[in-house]
Formats: structure tokens, C-alpha cells, sequence
């Protein structure tokens, strides 16, 4: 835990105060007593420390200026002793503190996403996990990671995603998903494997740095595997090759352009429409929002949508359209307990 500004004031504080003791007394007893600048500062060190006097001052003015020191170091003595006290209680206490919140916060998220990881890749995926406003909650054992993530403000677990008992802190569970994007890939396919033995049907998503860990991590359980080095290889490519369609791909999928937002809808049994065509929905006429992808269970996406398909429970329907169309789209396949 970094201190806080107001306890690094105080630490300041008894530096300079024990600084300003020993300055005044060097300049005291050289000019009461006449003695050196090293014995005078032995002298204060002395008196500072409470371990007694080495000799009595000859002097009732260096006798009433020792009291002053010594009165002086003791209440500094004392302030140091406080300062560590509350250092000390106040760090474990805040850190339990801390603790306990973070599981309440844990405890009442349902079908949030699992970040393992908090490197480059998963600050990226935590901040788009932030922009759409999903639940999510964090995993890593680096401490710089973990201060990191708690000041931007994300739930973090500072644990290895490897280990069992990490992921069921962060609501397995409950989870709707889980992104492994440690560095390691050994380290991603321990925490697939963990994943899907806890939840044969979550979403897992993972990274991988080559096309054989990618295989391995497929066969471990994830059900998309990402190379950022390939997909950034093949976004260079776009960008010189193809401007204009990079350009269309960021006004759709960025989510900065009022005219165009691209959405996943999934079909439920309580959303009232399961057993009507695209067609009957009237979708365009009623919403705005355009379809242009379906994709029935256990099938493919179809990227040319047959409006007399019957659309079931479980179907997947991406949409284009502008924020206001989206969310029509959205209240219409809303569970109708939802609407209510």
C-alpha cells in the first residue's frame, strides 16, 4: 500500500524536528559550556537518546538548557513511537479493511467478466470493459499491477490466476466470462484448463503469443484464442492496404460515431420472440437498427440473414445502427419480466 501523503508530512515532520534538536544543541553547549562542536553534538545525542547524562553541566544555564533537550527528545521520542504504531496498525487494519469490501463487491457482481492478468493487454481489456460499463474484476499477483489496478479504481484479487481458490474469489461462479491475458503462455492454458473444469459453459477468451501455444490453449478449453502480435501484424496491413475499410471498421466497432454502433443480440426464452421470423419482427421498421448477421445455435454466423428464418432460443443476431436504435433493439428482446 502506498503511505499517504498526510503520514509522509509526518515522517518530514520528525526528520526535521530531530534535526532542529540536534542543531540546537551543538550550538548551546558550545556556547554554555564552551565545549566543541563533537562533544557538543555527543552531548545531545546523549540527552536526545535517554540514556543518561555523561557529566553534570557546571553551569545553571546549561543545566536548564539540557532539561529543554531532554524534554524536547522525549516528546520526540514519543511522536516517533506513535507514528510507527499508526503506520503499523493503521496499514494492517486498512488492508483488512480493504479486504472485506472487496469481497462484498465481489460477492454481489452476477455475470460479470474475470481479467487475469493486468499487463498491457488486460489494462486494454479492462478499459473497454469500462467504456461499455460491464462488471468486472481483475486477477494478478504482481503488487505493481495490483496498486495499479486499485488506482484506477477496478475490484483487483491479488492472487495467481492459476490457483483454484483465486478464481472462486472472483465468482466463477457467477461469471458471464474470462480473459486470460497473462504474459506466460504455460501460465493462460493452467488457467483455461481451471476455468473449464469450474464452468464447462463460460466464455473463456485467451492470449497467445504463437500459433502452437494457440493450439494447445484450443484444446485446453477457450473458445477464442487471440496473437496480439498477429492481429496487430494484420490491422498494419489493413491500414496501409485497405484505408477506407480500416476507417468504416473504427466508426462501426469504436463506438465515437453517432451514426453507426455495432451489436450483439441474443435470443431468450423469455424475451417473447423466440419462434418468429426476422421478417415478421419487422426489426427495421420497428426499431431502425439493421440486421446483418444471425447465427442460430450450433451454427454459423450467416452474413446475408434469411428474413424467414425462425429465430430460437439461443440465436445470436448482430446489428448495426445508430445508440438510440440499438437500445429499441434491445428493449425488444428483452425478457418481457425485464420490461414489466
Amino acid at each position: 500500500m502506498r503511505a499517504s501523503p498526510l503520514r509522509i508530512r509526518h515522517v518530514l515532520y520528525a526528520v526535521l524536528g530531530l534535526a532542529a534538536i540536534q542543531v540546537a544543541g551543538i550550538v548551546g553547549f558550545a556556547v554554555l559550556l564552551d565545549e566543541g562542536p563533537l562533544d557538543a553534538f555527543y552531548r545531545t545525542i546523549v540527552l536526545v537518546s535517554t540514556v543518561g547524562l555523561d557529566s553534570v553541566p557546571s553551569t545553571g544555564a546549561a543545566k536548564a538548557f539540557s532539561i529543554v533537550i531532554i524534554v524536547s527528545g522525549a516528546a520526540l521520542l514519543l511522536y516517533v513511537v506513535g507514528l510507527v504504531v499508526e503506520l503499523t496498525v493503521g496499514g494492517i487494519v486498512s488492508g483488512a479493511w480493504q479486504e472485506r469490501r472487496l469481497r462484498r463487491t465481489v460477492e454481489k457482481l452476477d455475470a460479470h467478466y474475470i481479467i487475469c492478468g493486468y499487463g498491457r493487454v488486460g489494462r486494454c481489456v479492462a478499459d473497454e470493459f469500462r467504456a461499455a460499463g460491464a462488471a468486472y474484476v481483475v486477477v494478478d499477483e504482481s503488487p505493481a499491477a495490483v496498486a495499479e489496478a486499485r488506482e484506477r479504481g477496478d475490484a483487483v484479487i491479488e492472487a495467481s490466476a492459476t490457483d483454484d481458490d483465486a478464481l472462486e474469489r472472483a465468482g466463477i461462479a457467477r461469471a458471464r466470462g474470462l480473459v486470460a491475458c497473462v504474459d506466460s503462455d504455460a501460465e493462460n492454458l493452467y488457467i483455461v484448463l481451471s476455468a473449464r473444469e469450474a464452468r464447462p459453459d463460460l466464455l473463456i477468451v485467451a492470449r497467445a503469443s504463437s500459433d502452437d501455444a494457440g493450439k494447445k490453449l484450443r484444446r485446453g478449453g477457450a473458445d477464442r484464442v487471440i496473437s496480439p502480435y498477429q492481429t496487430a501484424g494484420r490491422e498494419l496491413a489493413t491500414l496501409v492496404l485497405k484505408p477506407q475499410v480500416s476507417a468504416f471498421l473504427d466508426v462501426v466497432t469504436g463506438g465515437e460515431s453517432p451514426h453507426f454502433r455495432l451489436q450483439q443480440i441474443e435470443v431468450s426464452a423469455g424475451c417473447g420472440q423466440t419462434g418468429r421470423t426476422i421478417r415478421e419482427l419487422r426489426v427495421r421498421e420497428v426499431t431502425g437498427a439493421m440486421i446483418i448477421a444471425h447465427k442460430a445455435r450450433g451454427e454459423d454466423f450467416n452474413t446475408r440473414p434469411d428474413p424467414d428464418a425462425v429465430l430460437g432460443e439461443g440465436d445470436v443476431l448482430i446489428a448495426v445502427g445508430t445508440a438510440e436504435e440499438i437500445r429499441a433493439l434491445e428493449d425488444l428482446f428483452r425478457p418481457r419480466e425485464v420490461v414489466a
